[in-house]
């Protein structure tokens, strides 16, 4: 009668919690799992069994660590995106000025070979040096565009929260995705301009020109409900 020993190495799955102050992230482990450390057979019948149980076994293992991975991906990605920060503000000595150059490789995917970092930076009545200029991911929050020509630019992915924009000419430009969280927007003009995915979450919109603005059905659902926009600005954006 012969003998064969397997020796199994043992697997269980545990899970822990790592917080800091900055965000929280689920991570998974899998660790000793209780099953026989040795599986003995007396035939070769028997023997069959017990290889048979450890590829089962080996499959289940693999399965199950997919699934953990999967599991961790979601659970962090939604963490990471709500606790986002932005990077400290650029030293540059002349990063307001990289406006008038703008982001030269990326615009409507919002990649750059450097932030352009146009934080608090002024550029009220500005009529010639950002118009038709791309701005893709430009980080805005807080600058003051007041009575600036910008018509033309390109601003996909653009992070303006807070900016001053009030009489800014935005004609014929491709605003995609860009953040105007509680940006001041009083009397700007959107005259045939691209607003897909854009977000005006308690922007002021008083008097604002949305003549032939490009916006899908869904994102002008969103822009209608800012109680800010006037009687004007509702019949030509068609809110209900």
């Amino acid at each position: 009668m012969a003998t064969l020993s397997i020796p199994l190495q043992q697997r269980a799955f545990s899970f822990r919690s790592y917080s800091s102050a900055k965000h929280k992230i689920a991570t998974s482990t899998l660790q000793d799992l209780h099953f026989p450390t040795q599986i003995r057979c007396s035939s070769t019948r028997d023997c069959s069994k017990a290889v048979e149980c450890l590829a089962q076994f080996k499959e289940i293992r693999n399965v199950a660590c997919g699934i953990l991975a999967v599991w961790a991906v979601t659970a962090v990605s939604p963490v990471i995106a709500a606790n986002q920060r932005l990077p400290p503000l650029s030293t540059e000595p002349n990063r307001c000025e990289r406006a008038f150059v703008g982001n030269t490789i990326g615009q409507a995917n919002g990649v750059y070979d450097k932030p352009l970092d146009l934080r608090f930076c002024d550029y009220t009545n500005e009529k010639t040096n950002l118009k038709g200029k791309s701005l893709a991911a430009a980080l805005m929050s807080d600058a003051k565009f007041d009575g600036a020509d910008m018509s033309e630019v390109v601003m996909s992915k653009a992070y303006a929260v807070g900016a001053s924009f009030k009489g800014t000419d935005f004609s014929n430009a491709v605003l995609d995705r860009v953040n105007f969280e509680k940006a001041n927007l009083q009397g700007a003009v959107f005259k045939n301009t691209v607003l897909s995915g854009s977000t005006f979450n308690d922007a002021q919109l008083q008097d604002v020109d949305f003549e032939d603005t490009i916006i899908g059905y869904i994102d002008l659902q969103k822009l209608c409900v800012n109680k800010t926009i006037g009687d004007e600005g509702r019949a030509n954006l068609g809110c209900r």
